[in-house]
């Protein structure tokens, strides 16, 4: 099982998961010259991937969703709720191929379960996904809302995740954001904070989780350096760490 993030952030969110045999993107927030060319640069073919999985209906993880489909024939895998909306805010274009499935179901496709956990975030009908292969899982956790009820367990039962720490505290109140969007920010159907994200790592992390990637940080109001600081200064050296760039691909990041 291995994840690539090829992009983490505002600006627009994709991942791409190969396990049990299933290769996926989970979102759609980059054009699709973006995806392929990042693809193409780990010797990855876009028009391999069976499918994309979409988290939410915010434009940075479905604006190109439409793109994905028509132009690499990639089916679309969304709530009802969250396709709905997602083609009423944005201009998606025609998409012929979408595959429903309920907030909080486990899809299986062929030796691949994905689990879909439902999140307080402001989205429609958002969830964030664990991909289990029978032997690994694998989580990507982002626009989580909140530390909501259940997480401290899905960590626990992870072998790595990509998990958001979106912003520092001082360097939210004291950045240029008006009053109401720092509230959204900060409050419980927003994101998580770098401390917020530190001590959920430090007290659900069970023995088997080998690292966390800290994806989804904010342009304005984190830094790479702060968020790692953070963490390190929470979690000590039990965990490795890495980072999600908001324009730019990771490594391959091995489970």
């Amino acid at each position: 099982m291995f994840v690539i993030s090829l992009q983490s952030g505002s600006n627009g969110n994709c991942y791409y998961v190969e396990a049990g045999g299933v290769r996926l993107l989970v979102d759609a927030g980059i054009s699709g010259e973006q995806a392929r060319q990042r693809l193409a640069q780990h010797g990855l073919e876009i028009r391999n991937v069976e499918g994309v999985l979409i988290s939410h209906d915010h434009a940075d993880h479905t604006r190109s969703m439409g793109v994905y489909q028509r132009k690499f024939g990639l089916p679309i895998y969304a709530t009802t709720r969250t396709f709905r909306l997602a083609g009423v805010t944005q201009s998606l274009g025609k998409i012929d191929e979408v595959r429903h499935f309920e907030a909080g179901s486990v899809l299986r496709l062929n030796g691949l379960a994905v689990e879909t956990v439902r999140t307080p975030h402001d989205g429609i009908d958002g969830v964030a996904f664990v991909f289990d292969d029978g032997r690994r899982r694998l989580g990507i956790l982002t626009d989580l809302g909140h530390v909501f009820s259940g997480l401290d367990r899905v960590i626990g039962s992870l072998d790595a995740v990509i998990l958001e720490s979106n912003y520092d505290p001082q360097m939210l109140e004291e950045g240029p954001y008006p009053a109401f969007l720092k509230q959204r920010i900060r409050g419980p159907r927003g994101h998580l904070s770098n401390l917020e994200a530190a001590q959920l790592l430090r007290t659900a992390a069970g023995p088997r989780l080998k690292w966390a990637c800290l994806g989804h940080l904010s342009q304005e109001n984190n830094r790479p350096e702060v968020a790692l600081h953070t963490h390190r200064r929470v979690l000590g050296d039990r965990l490795h760490l890495c980072l999600a760039g908001r324009y730019e691909a990771t490594d391959v990041l091995e489970v």
